[in-house]
């Protein structure tokens, strides 16, 4: 599972990294955390779209290496890491045959996606500072369009468990729930979890990582990867 913290794409938040990291590894999932570059750091798209599509093909090009499934590459991100996770899975691209850089030649589509709390729009509903971290400001409309997810979900986008809360006021509901309603008017196998209390950014409910305090999502979860073949 490649991990993309989220921070608005001005900084990385660690309880939406390691966090999750040792919460799947738990789960005998392998995990990378992904650093990809932020806005604040002067880094604006596609960039961020480069890594975490870099960083897929990467761990499909050693996955015999590692031991792990280049069939079962999945991706999660929370908030703004949730946008790069969606544009990972609409914006994806076959693999190069012809690359002489072994790793460009793999797919960057990843197998499954887990988006907490997403980031999805750059229009009505957006997160003004993703937005502007992600596009700069004044962004022409073009470009807000070519990241605004919900307007690129295809058929072979992969399969998806989205979760947020109706008291988000941060990132408004809607971008979920368009998103949702994108995969399902694409035939894409999906769920969709909306809890009525919690705030934005709150990972797995706990810090500390404990266990017996995570939000309901993390079980919700657990079973979809199950059924996704991602937990054995």
């Amino acid at each position: 599972m490649v991990i993309c913290p989220g921070g608005g794409y001005a900084h990385l938040a660690p309880h939406e990294g390691e966090g999750y990291a040792r919460w799947l590894t738990g789960q005998g999932i392998t995990c990378f955390v992904l650093k990809y570059r932020l806005g604040l750091d002067g880094y604006h798209y596609p960039v961020e779209l480069q890594d975490v599509t870099r960083a897929i093909r990467l761990v499909r090009a050693r996955a015999g290496e590692w031991q792990l499934d280049p069939h079962r590459i999945g991706i999660i991100g929370s908030s703004a890491g949730g946008h790069l996770a969606s544009m990972a899975m609409t914006l994806f691209k076959a693999g190069d045959s012809n690359a002489t850089d072994v790793i460009e030649r793999e797919s960057s589509r990843p197998d499954a996606a887990i988006l907490c709390y997403p980031v999805i729009t750059m229009g009505k509903f957006a997160h003004q500072g993703s937005k502007n971290y992600l596009l700069g400001t004044n962004a022409p409309q073009a470009l807000a369009d070519e990241v605004s997810t919900e307007l690129h979900v295809a058929k072979d986008s992969p399969p998806c468990f989205i979760w947020s809360t109706d008291e988000d006021k941060t990132v408004p509901i809607e971008n979920s729930l368009d998103f949702a309603a994108a995969l399902r008017r694409a035939n894409v196998p999906y769920e969709l979890h909306v809890y009525q209390r919690g705030g934005h950014g709150q990972g797995l409910g706990s810090h500390d990582y404990n266990p017996s305090k995570w939000l309901p999502w993390v079980a919700e979860c657990n079973r979809w990867l199950k059924e996704q073949g991602f937990i054995k």
